[in-house]
């Protein structure tokens, strides 16, 4: 396996091997390393909003995928369970609905919302019966806003990655924030999971790829802060362009804040605009092809369309063609590492440090 470096000093750091983007066995190592040891995109508490609520959830789906049901049982608490039956394994939730309990659709077997062996027919002569290995596996759960997040190895608290985000931004009332199927979409991509997030991590390309939103950020005044599993790029608006109304216990009362980018380790990216939020989830499908999920929750219509979350689709557009040609290009024999842009690429940086720590463990 890889032992994969990255100078911590970024000023003689050289960017993450080539490897790590190419070698098929780091590709499937990451799975374990990376993706089951992180929180990961479940959903939101709109899927279950009543008690008695079910809603299935594919984990990863494409790359390792785990059924899951989120589900909120007759107290009102909300859990993250198992969605295999422990008896032969059939899958029992198969779309989001209302139930007194979860009923598997085989033999019978019957659990509590919370995942607690209920009971099963034709088993009255088995030894030892029930175990709490009947029952149903139950995952760790972070709610952050109405957004919910799980991990299939049990990740370091949930502060840890959401923590600062939440600090920062959590005077928006995210109640109110919609999810708008209409404005979501998926994308997929011809590149490695990690090439399109260390793209996301830094404004540096900017004025050279996105002409639209160079006209609206003040490029000069872009900034990037540093977080433990997550990090911050705060866009300032030009004069004139749609900005937060910050409160006045905002850290950042008196900027032109036109747009909050956080990303949390490994692979999401939460959007802050001054008409929500977009939300994009990064899920490998391949080693060079990759799904990214747009999911648009709105709290202020009337700003859609307008100032650096104007559109969306483009910049999108013009990311992924910048990306896939990266993919292109680290083939090559003649590139192996690059250097990194002290001022710019820490947030990459940054990435990449946590991809190595994370994959040597």
């Amino acid at each position: 396996m890889h032992q994969f470096q990255v100078h911590p000093d970024i000023r003689q750091a050289q960017t993450i091997s080539t490897a790590f983007y190419l070698d098929p066995g780091s590709f499937e190592i990451s799975r374990e390393k990376i993706f089951a040891r992180s929180w990961q995109w479940a959903g939101d508490t709109d899927q279950v909003k009543e008690a008695g609520w079910v809603t299935p959830v594919n984990l990863l789906e494409d790359f390792a995928p785990e059924p899951l049901i989120l589900a909120r049982d007759k107290q009102n608490k909300l859990h993250c369970l198992s969605n295999v039956c422990t008896h032969r394994g059939n899958l029992m939730v198969e779309q989001p609905c209302k139930l007194n309990d979860i009923r598997c659709k085989y033999h019978g077997r019957r659990f509590s919302l919370d995942g607690k062996f209920a009971s099963m027919p034709e088993f009255k002569d088995v030894m030892n019966f029930p175990s709490d290995n009947d029952n149903l596996t139950s995952l760790p759960l972070h709610q952050f806003g109405k957004w919910l997040f799980t991990s299939l190895k049990g990740a370091q608290d949930g502060d840890a990655f959401f923590g600062d985000m939440k600090r920062r931004v959590g005077w928006m009332p995210f109640d109110q924030f919609s999810l708008r199927p209409d404005l979501s979409k998926d994308y997929m991509v011809d590149a490695h999971w990690a090439l399109y997030c260390e793209n996301y991590l830094e404004g540096f390309h900017i004025p050279f790829v996105h002409a639209g939103l160079n006209a609206v950020i003040d490029y000069g005044n872009y900034s990037v802060e540093l977080f433990r599993y997550s990090n911050l790029q705060l866009g300032i608006g030009k004069p004139g362009e749609v900005c937060f109304d910050l409160p006045a216990d905002s850290p950042d009362h008196g900027k032109q804040v036109a747009g909050y980018y956080f990303w949390v380790f490994p692979n999401l990216m939460f959007n802050f605009y001054p008409w929500g939020l977009s939300i994009n989830v990064v899920r490998p499908v391949g080693i060079s092809r990759t799904k990214v999920s747009f999911l648009s929750y709105v709290w202020d219509e009337s700003k859609l369309r307008l100032g650096a979350g104007g559109d969306l689709h483009k910049v999108e557009l013009e990311d992924e063609e910048v990306v896939q040609n990266v993919q292109k290009g680290i083939r090559s024999r003649f590139y192996s590492h690059g250097r990194y842009s002290v001022t710019r690429e820490t947030g990459t940086h940054h990435f990449h440090r946590l991809l190595c720590e994370f994959m040597n463990a």
